[in-house]
């Protein structure tokens, strides 16, 4: 890719947001190079759902057509106790909207088929210093010891949760990070578990903690098990599985949670996690700015951190698309543009806290009474008509970007990406 320092921009991190950002950078003409901490690309990959925000913008960005949809529509839902006993229950089934679920690795493998060949990325590589002036950014990279200092005219920070960029550009972790007060350890099974049919999903719930299993159509579940703590610096010492199988008591595991926590003990490859969100009052600084998980990490709760990861990258090359030249401007826009509808899915996030993880009994007595009503003719037609109207899932099938763009020019998206360093 011949260099032109008026549109060379340098990426941080290959998620999701990384590669979105990347492919929509390349669309409007620029020239991404994506830098990864990592040796190489991961291929983690706990259940994710996407929702029509995000396929908006996956759509626009050329990939959508490359994730697969592994939901299943028409399973039964269960309620558990630990002896086995079985109630109908509420799952994502029940959610109306267009929604899909997979692996997070299916959208991070869709995205990275779809980035152009002639964008560079190194890997083993991350920053260590960001300076910047009116006409550029100057970046130290560190790759296995190797230390350059290369000039861009954007940078993106688009490295996740415990962002590096942010820490450099905006101060410590701490001073952006808000837990919500629960842990998480997140599963992908390689094999099913006995009593639970395919298509089936389960949830057991107890005050302050719940255990689930996501069914999918052409693959064994999903588990998460979610709890709540006051201690999460405690929940970092010892190991992972022997912290879950704590926090869900000394009392008999039963059929199902036994079996979900000799999960967690079978394999070391498992995502444990406090459970945040990222709270900055501005996104950008100059040159730099952030996207994804890295500038308004809604939390797990929440359900849509891909989507918002897709559709803040799309709308981001629609800004400096129409204000060329003037980049502190384009993201000045993007951020008033995207704000609101962050600000939206952070509050899901947090009032999601009690679907997934109820704290009381009586709201766990109140989720069998709901499954059934909405089975029943009249009540049932109600109610879906309310949750299919409520702000939220307005709000989740939004095309943030609809009218801001017209559909970018079509690229190669079966072209290879070339690996350097």
């Amino acid at each position: 890719m011949p260099a032109n320092s008026q549109k060379r921009c340098l990426v941080v991190g290959l998620g999701i947001s990384g590669l979105a950002t990347a492919i929509r950078l390349r669309q409007i003409g620029w020239e991404p190079v994506v830098v990864e901490r990592a040796p190489g690309r991961r291929s983690d990959g706990y259940f994710v759902a996407l929702f029509g925000a995000g396929r908006a913008a996956a759509q626009r960005l050329g990939f959508d057509h490359a994730i697969p949809d592994r939901s299943v529509r028409d399973g039964r839902t269960f309620v558990v106790n630990r002896v086995g006993d079985r109630k109908p229950g509420l799952g994502f089934g029940d959610l109306p909207g267009d929604w899909r679920m997979m692996l997070r690795g299916d959208v991070e493998a869709a995205a990275f088929d779809a980035l152009p060949g002639d964008v560079e990325i190194r890997f083993a590589t991350r920053p260590t210093r960001i300076e910047q002036d009116e006409s550029g950014v100057d970046v130290t990279l560190d790759h296995d010891g190797a230390i350059t200092t290369e000039r861009f005219a954007l940078v993106v920070g688009a490295d996740g949760l415990r962002s590096t960029v942010r820490q450099l550009l905006f101060g410590p972790h701490g001073h952006h990070l808000h837990r919500l007060g629960h842990m998480i350890a997140a599963l992908a099974l390689s094999d099913p578990l006995d009593g639970v049919s395919a298509h089936d999903g389960v949830s057991l719930f107890e005050p302050g903690r719940a255990m689930w299993l996501f069914p999918f159509a052409d693959r064994p579940h999903s588990l998460l098990l979610s709890y709540r703590t006051d201690d999460i610096d405690g929940q970092f010492t010892g190991r992972p599985a022997d912290r879950v199988r704590a926090a869900f008591g000394p009392a008999p595991t039963g059929p199902l949670l036994g079996p979900a926590l000799d999960a967690l003990d079978n394999t070391g490859d498992f995502l444990f996690d406090t459970v945040e969100q990222t709270r900055m009052d501005t996104w950008s600084r100059g040159r730099v700015v952030l996207v994804g998980d890295s500038a308004w990490c809604v939390g797990l709760y929440a359900s849509m951190g891909v989507s918002a990861g897709l559709a803040g990258a799309d709308l981001l090359g629609t800004m400096l698309h129409h204000h060329p030249g003037h980049i502190p401007d384009a993201l000045r826009s993007w951020e008033a543009q995207l704000r609101p509808h962050l600000t939206s899915y952070q509050q899901a996030g947090v009032s999601g806290r009690s679907f997934f993880t109820p704290d009381s009994q009586w709201q766990i007595a109140l989720r069998p009474v709901i499954a059934r009503g909405i089975r029943l003719p009249l009540l049932g037609d109600a109610l879906r008509f309310l949750r299919a109207n409520s702000r939220i899932n307005k709000e989740r099938d939004l095309d943030i970007a609809r009218n801001s763009t017209a559909p970018p020019e079509s690229t190669n998206h079966r072209q290879k990406a070339r690996l350097s360093g």
